[in-house]
């Protein structure tokens, strides 16, 4: 491994491709977090285009309300990237309200 230093390369110590690779390590066990983080804020940015259709006064289509129980159950059973990045959201709903 190398380090640029004005424009100049050298070898990195052991003590610095030891730092590199724990950090590398780090970045790759975080894989699943990361993309688990990403998935919720996508549905709860789906969720909170919806929100609207849970108030008091008016009374949900049932299409709505399995629309937003697919949508909160979205990350149930994803406990690999491979399974994440291969989900995709159920098909918005138009007909909101009964």
């Amino acid at each position: 491994m190398k380090k640029l230093i004005n424009g100049i390369e050298y070898d990195l110590t052991s003590t610095e491709i030891a730092e590199v690779n724990a950090r590398n390590t780090e970045w790759n066990n975080g894989a699943l977090d990361r993309a688990l983080s990403n998935l919720r804020e996508t549905r709860n940015s789906l969720l909170a285009k919806t929100d609207w259709t849970a108030n008091s006064d008016l009374t949900m289509s049932s299409a709505m309300t399995t629309y937003r129980q697919q949508l909160r159950d979205a990350p149930t059973g994803l406990n690999t990237v491979e399974k994440i990045e291969a989900y995709e959201f159920p098909e918005e709903v138009t007909n909101w309200v009964i």
